[in-house]
């Protein structure tokens, strides 16, 4: 695909070479139709947008990044030809001029970003970009030449291609001769997964804090590039509404953003009703919309001196529908996008320089803020695995957030840390609101009702310990943390044997790298101390060894080295199989781990969004392209081809007995079956897992409606959701589905009231809520008890198979990596345990030898 958009654009680009300085064609010339007529793909945007700075000195195109199915992310630049011929001066003396000391300069340009598409199927916003940059660059109006004159407009026309392409052909490929309104037309209903998310079926729109896809990453550097002072964040909503603009609720805001930014939000909110009026359009603000994640698209500026504003056009999801206010069509919603992004531009020149001294004003009140904060900075910790730690100061610096070795022996609250484990997160730097936001614990909130979460908190998500402290520890760096590549150790060949420690998260990746290349491996199933050339070394439990007696094929070393490579592993040389303490290397103890073959349910029926954090996952952290098969046809597939299911969040209503006689028949014969949330759920109605569950009607319960008024039906709705909030579980650390993980305590995010019971029997409960469970966001007190009384995993055997299951999903907007090593212990070491349940099933077979003695 990549191949084929770069020879056409270089086609493009020639043919509008040879007319460099004519007039830009409007899109209706370009494409031969109306905007609105079709839906445009992503490819048609680029090569409008291509012709446009072809054909204008007002208008510069650049590639920021790419998406995983390579297409290219543009952003437009458009200004005056006097502004970009020095572009980069400007820039410059803009990101300057926000540092502490400097002064205001009136000339200076103020940069204004029009963000449209981050959801694919909203496609009123790209097809208006393409209206928005032609008007801009052919306009001889007054108003939008002193608009070039004042601004630096940065126009990323789809945030989301992949998802917009998806879209597009869904909605071209159904289109009638006529247009049909009918919503129930197949038009008008997009097929799972739909065309929101992207490749991996993620919404783009909460990942500007994860930053797990290149789509966000290449956003988040232009950002930063260029600090915008107002980012236009342009959305769809359902058809029978009208449109929205913020300032949103008023009491849903982030606690920490700036009374100054809601107010340059409400002075702005004018200019935009002025523009719908004079079209006699319908408009709300202030019912709808929380103003509270910081990992959006309208909400992340608003912590970092730009002032973000939301807007949703009612959709019409295909051309023309039917809707409360009459036939709603594709290009009455562009238009209205056309609209608000004029008067983005005008109420922004407008508040030209109130703008620019609120992002000065920012700067110096964040610091004003961090010198008065009882908190001198954080300080995050982790001993053992060097790669989630790297992931997490790697996505702080992404943030512009600078983190400080400790290079000296420190001690801290009764814990002593070592020079390379520990790094200090000062407070007094410029991105002080965004530090505070992503290390917040607040679990009480001015207004506890939440569109989407209540909590992020990083380090949580990264199973990385951290700390407040009062006062910068001794030892600390004068320079932040900058990746460095290290190199991997690879002994010589002739060893008895070669091993490495789990506790890493490069560990999954080289196991699996090794079983693809035919290397015979086992797993320690207890700790254990090896005989080295440089003496004894201590491997923990779960630790991978290669045996040389083992291997099979003669070359079995050069693989060895291609697959710790390829991973950047350490592997260590291992002199005798007579261990210095504990199981020797020819013990039952070290277990066989063979190649999983995943069948990840994904279709109807499954929440697509965690279906895809799950594929993402498997393939980031364990090296797993797992097969996608929907749950409707789970009766015609051969499931003897796979070692492992998972059964992510979903209602899986389609599966009925036949099918669930299958699974069982399946797991029986050996196979390992894992569900969380709603999958979990699936196996206890399906008698699969041997357990109780409390559902959220009886969650729902615990918070009485009674003697209420009609007025409180949106708070008691609140109160018997939980949103999004994060957990504390106490682990089993001796269990096979924890190995390598270092610390009992583990966070993991909630955003269900579904709630396993713990079991009666032993060993079956992996992992329980702690007492005082809730870490960070906001849940119903009666909620927050009953859980503590829940489990969070559970497992046993079920004939020679396991099932396993976990209340909450482990792998979270794909970057809760510390409770996805739950998932991914269960690929290589699910039937590594054995615990039986209450009636009986599964003879488990793992004690030959004893039973033999």
């Amino acid at each position: 695909m990549y191949k084929i958009t770069t020879i056409i654009s270089a086609l493009v680009l020639g043919l509008c070479s040879q007319f460099s300085m004519a007039a830009p064609q409007s899109p209706q010339q370009f494409f031969g139709y109306p905007v609105g007529e079709w839906h445009l793909r992503h490819d048609q945007i680029q090569m409008y947008f291509q012709q446009l700075a072809a054909t204008s000195d007002k208008a510069q195109l650049e590639v920021i990044g790419y998406t995983h199915e390579q297409r290219p992310v543009l952003q437009l630049i458009v200004s005056s030809a006097e502004n970009l011929k020095k572009l980069e001066q400007i820039r410059v003396q803009h990101l300057a001029q926000l540092s502490v000391g400097t002064e205001l300069t009136d000339e200076l340009p103020l940069v204004i970003w029009l963000g449209y598409g981050v959801h694919g199927n909203e496609s009123s916003g790209p097809n208006a970009s393409v209206q928005v940059a032609h008007h801009l660059l052919t306009s001889t109006d007054a108003e939008v030449q002193d608009w070039l004159k004042n601004t630096v407009i940065l126009i990323q026309p789809s945030l989301n291609p992949d998802g917009l392409d998806r879209f597009a052909n869904w909605s071209n490929m159904h289109k009638g001769k006529a247009p049909v309104a009918d919503s129930q037309s197949r038009e008008h209903i997009e097929p799972w997964p739909n065309g929101r998310p992207n490749h991996y079926w993620f919404d783009l729109n909460r990942d500007w804090l994860p930053l797990e896809h290149p789509e966000s990453q290449a956003r988040i550097s232009q950002f930063y590039k260029w600090r915008p002072a107002v980012v236009g964040d342009f959305h769809e909503m359902g058809p029978n509404t009208t449109f929205f603009f913020q300032p949103g609720i008023p009491t849903r805001t982030y606690p920490l953003t700036p009374k100054a930014n809601q107010q340059l939000t409400a002075k702005i909110a004018d200019y935009h009703a002025a523009a719908l009026d004079k079209k006699g359009r319908l408009y709300y603000t202030e019912e709808s919309f929380d103003d509270f994640y910081v990992g959006k698209g309208s909400t992340y500026p608003d912590v970092n001196a730009s002032v973000g504003i939301l807007f949703e056009q009612a959709s019409s999801r295909g051309h023309l529908q039917d809707s409360i206010n009459g036939p709603l069509s594709f290009s009455k919603t562009i238009e209205n996008q056309y609209i608000v992004s004029l008067s983005t531009l005008r109420g922004s020149v407008a508040q030209k320089k109130a703008l620019q001294s609120y992002q000065k004003a920012f700067v110096q009140e964040s610091q004003r803020l961090a010198a008065e904060d009882s908190v001198a900075g954080y300080v995050i910790a982790e001993a053992e695995d060097k790669t989630r730690l790297a992931g997490l100061l790697n996505l702080l610096k992404q943030h512009q957030i600078k983190a400080y070795p400790i290079n000296d022996r420190w001690q801290h609250k009764g814990q002593t840390y070592q020079k390379g484990q520990a790094y200090y997160i000062p407070l007094q730097q410029s991105q002080y609101l965004l530090l505070k936001a992503a290390f917040s614990t607040q679990t009480n909130f001015q207004d506890n009702t939440f569109y989407d979460v209540s909590a992020w908190t990083l380090p949580y998500a990264f199973n990385i310990e951290f700390s407040t402290v009062a006062r910068k520890p001794a030892g600390v760096a004068n320079e932040p943390w900058l990746p460095q590549s290290e190199s991997a150790l690879m002994p010589s060949a002739g060893a008895y044997a070669y091993a490495f420690d789990w506790t890493d998260q490069k560990a999954p990746l080289l196991t699996q790298a090794l079983l693809e290349q035919g290397v015979v491996v086992r797993a320690a199933s207890k700790a254990f101390f090896a005989k080295t050339a440089d003496g004894e070394q201590a491997f923990s439990a779960g630790a991978i060894v290669i045996a040389a007696g083992l291997q099979q094929h003669n070359n079995w070393f050069e693989r060895l080295g291609k697959a710790q490579q390829q991973v950047g592993l350490s592997i260590t040389a291992l002199t005798s199989g007579l261990t210095t303490k504990g199981q020797d290397l020819g013990s039952n103890g070290f277990v066989p781990v063979t190649k999983p073959n995943v069948l990840l349910v994904a279709g109807p029926d499954v929440n697509s969004t965690e279906a895809g954090e799950v594929w993402f996952n498997l393939e980031k952290l364990a090296g797993i392209s797992p097969s996608l098969i929907e749950p409707q046809r789970l009766g015609r597939v051969d499931l003897s081809r796979y070692t492992h299911i998972i059964l992510p969040d979903g209602s899986y209503n389609s599966l009925q007995q036949k099918e669930q006689q299958q699974l069982n028949q399946w797991a029986k014969k050996g196979g390992v079956l894992w569900g969380h949330r709603g999958g979990a759920a699936f196996l206890v109605r399906a008698g699969l897992l041997k357990a109780k569950a409390w559902t959220s009607a009886d969650m729902a319960m615990l918070i009485s409606d009674q003697q209420l008024s009609y007025a409180d039906k949106e708070s008691l709705a609140g109160q018997r959701r939980i949103a999004g909030a994060i957990y504390q579980t106490e682990l089993d650390l001796s269990h096979p589905l924890t190995f390598g993980i270092n610390r009992k305590d583990l966070a993991v995010f909630k955003n269900g009231t579904f709630l396993l019971a713990p079991s009666g029997e032993p060993f079956i409960n992996v992992a329980l809520y702690t007492d005082k469970p809730q870490l960070a966001g906001y849940t119903a007190p009666e909620y927050v008890s009953r859980i503590a009384d829940g489990a969070a995993l559970m497992a046993h055997n079920h004939g020679d198979g396991r099932v396993i299951a976990m209340t909450d999903n482990p792998v979270f907007r794909g970057y809760f990596v510390g409770s996805s090593r739950l998932l991914v212990n269960a690929l290589f070491f699910g039937k590594m345990f054995s615990a039986e349940s209450s009636d009986g099933e599964g003879e488990d077979a793992t004690n030959d030898e004893e039973e033999a003695h």
